[in-house]
C-alpha cells in the first residue's frame, strides 16, 4: 500500500511539473532568446558608433526615472526575486519588461554590465505569471494539477532555472544554481524537478529561437599532480579576492550614490558621466559584455595585465550608480583575463588559466560553487583531472570571498568555515548591516 502511495506521489509530481516546468521553460526560454537576439543587435549597433556612449547620463536619467517612477518593488531586482523565494508573495508583472528595455538601453550606450539578471528577472516573472494563472483559475484546473500552496516558491525556482540556462546555454548549471543560489551552504533539492525539467525546457526552445549562445574552446587540463594543484589553488585564491573587491567596490558606490543624491534619477544621470570618463580612460573594449576580452584570454591571445582590474572598475561604477543588467558576464571577464595574467606567473597555461578563472571569480561572488563547476563543464568540457581543478579552483574563491555576495537577500544557512560571526538565516544584507553597527 506504502508503495502504491509513493507511485502516485511521483507520478502526480511528475505530471504536475512536466506541465508547469515545461510551460515556465518555454517562456523563460523564448524570453531569453529575444532578449539575446536583441543584445547581439544592439551591442553591434554601439561597436559600429562608437560616439553613442556619450548617451550614457541621458540613458542614466531615463533608467533611473522610470525605476524611480514606475519601478516600484520591481527595482530591487534579483534582491526580490530570493526574498520570494524563502517566503513567496507577488512578484510585479512590470519586472520582467523594465529589466528587459533597461539592460538593452544600458548596453546600447556602454555601460558595464551583463545578462544574467536580465534572464532571471524575466523568467521569474514569467513563472509568475503561470502562478498567477493557476491560482486565478478554477478548483477544478487546481485540483488536476495537484496544485499546492508551497508549489509557487518552486515555480519561481523553475523561474530562476529557466532563466539563467536560457541565457547561457547551460541547463544543468541553469539547474543547480536555482537550487543553490538562494542559500549560503544549503542546496534546495526539493525543486529538483521542476528546476531541471524547466532548464532542459528553455534550452531546447533557445535551439529552435537560433539563440546566440557563446562557444568557447575546449578545456585542455594538465596531468593530476600536486604542484599543478597549488598553483590551481593559489589562482583559485587571487579569483576569490577580486570577487571580494568587486562586491566591496559596488557597494561602496551604491552607498556613496545613495548618500550624495537625494534624488534616485540624478545618481545614473551623473553615474554615467562617471562611466564615460572611465570608458575613455581605459578604453571602449571594456563597455558592454566585454566578450572580446574573454575570447583573447581562453585563445592565448595577450590581454592587458590590468584588465580585470579595469573591467571591475567599470561596472562597479555602472550597477552601482543604477544601470542595470547582470553581474555575471563581467565577473566572466574578470576572471577569464585574471587568469590569463597570472596563468604565466604561476607557470600554467593561459588559457587553462583563464578557463579556471572565469568560471572561478563568478562561484565566489554568488556563492554557488556546485553551479559554477557544472558551468565550466558543460562550456568547457571535462575530464577525471579537469573535474578536480574546477574542484578546487573554485572552493578556494568560494572561500576567500568569505559571506559576500551579488546578491544582498542571499541567506546565510551555515557559515562557510565554521565562521563564529554568523546568525542562522540572516540575509548578507543583514549581516554586513550588524556588523557595520557594531565597530
Amino acid at each position: 500500500m506504502l508503495i502504491l502511495q509513493d507511485a502516485r506521489a511521483l507520478l502526480q509530481a511528475l505530471w504536475k511539473w512536466g506541465i508547469l516546468g515545461s510551460l515556465v521553460g518555454v517562456l523563460s526560454g523564448s524570453a531569453a532568446a529575444i532578449f539575446l537576439i536583441a543584445l547581439d543587435a544592439v551591442t553591434r549597433l554601439r561597436l559600429d558608433n562608437p560616439w553613442l556612449i556619450v548617451g550614457l547620463p541621458l540613458i542614466g536619467l531615463g533608467i533611473g526615472y522610470v525605476y524611480w517612477r514606475y519601478g516600484g518593488a520591481a527595482g530591487r531586482g534579483n534582491a526580490l526575486i530570493l526574498e520570494n523565494i524563502h517566503a513567496p508573495q507577488r512578484i510585479p508583472r512590470r519586472i520582467a519588461p523594465l529589466i528587459l528595455l533597461g539592460t538593452l538601453a544600458t548596453h546600447l550606450v556602454g555601460g558595464s554590465a551583463g545578462r544574467e539578471g536580465t534572464g532571471v528577472q524575466m523568467g521569474v516573472g514569467l513563472a509568475e505569471a503561470v502562478r498567477r494563472w493557476v491560482e486565478a483559475g478554477s478548483a477544478n484546473l487546481r485540483r488536476l494539477l495537484g496544485w499546492r500552496g508551497d508549489d509557487a516558491r518552486l515555480l519561481l525556482m523553475a523561474g530562476i532555472s529557466g532563466g539563467f540556462g536560457g541565457v547561457f546555454g547551460t541547463p544543468i548549471a541553469g539547474m543547480v544554481f536555482a537550487l543553490e543560489v538562494p542559500s549560503i551552504g544549503r542546496v534546495r533539492f526539493d525543486g529538483a524537478l521542476p528546476c531541471l525539467i524547466a532548464a532542459l525546457a528553455a534550452d531546447l526552445t533557445g535551439v529552435v529561437w537560433n539563440a546566440p549562445h557563446a562557444h568557447y574552446p575546449a578545456l585542455h587540463s594538465p596531468e593530476l599532480l600536486p604542484l599543478e594543484l597549488l598553483r590551481v589553488a593559489l589562482l583559485g585564491t587571487a579569483c576569490g579576492l577580486v570577487s571580494f573587491g568587486f562586491i566591496e567596490l559596488t557597494e561602496a558606490v551604491k552607498r556613496q550614490a545613495a548618500r550624495r543624491l537625494a534624488w534616485p534619477p540624478l545618481r545614473p544621470t551623473l553615474g554615467g558621466l562617471a562611466v564615460l570618463g572611465l570608458l575613455l580612460l581605459l578604453g571602449l573594449d571594456y563597455g558592454g559584455l566585454s566578450t572580446s576580452l574573454i575570447d583573447q584570454a581562453l585563445h592565448g591571445e595577450a590581454v592587458p595585465p590590468l584588465a580585470f582590474l579595469a573591467k571591475l572598475i567599470l561596472t562597479a561604477v555602472t550597477l552601482g550608480v543604477g544601470f542595470v543588467g547582470g553581474e555575471v558576464t563581467p565577473l566572466f571577464v574578470m576572471g577569464a583575463t585574471l587568469g590569463a595574467t597570472l596563468g604565466p606567473v604561476l607557470a600554467l597555461e593561459a588559457p587553462f588559466a583563464a578557463q579556471m578563472g572565469f568560471v572561478a571569480v563568478f562561484a565566489a561572488a554568488s556563492n554557488t560553487p556546485l553551479a559554477s563547476v557544472l558551468m565550466g563543464v558543460e562550456l568547457f568540457g571535462s575530464d577525471t583531472h579537469g573535474l578536480a581543478y574546477w574542484l578546487v579552483a573554485v572552493l578556494l574563491a568560494y572561500l576567500v570571498s568569505g559571506h559576500r555576495s551579488i546578491y544582498a537577500t542571499q541567506r546565510i544557512r551555515y557559515a562557510k568555515d565554521g565562521h563564529p560571526d554568523i546568525v542562522q538565516n540572516e540575509t548578507v544584507h543583514e549581516r554586513q548591516e550588524r556588523r557595520s553597527g557594531s565597530h
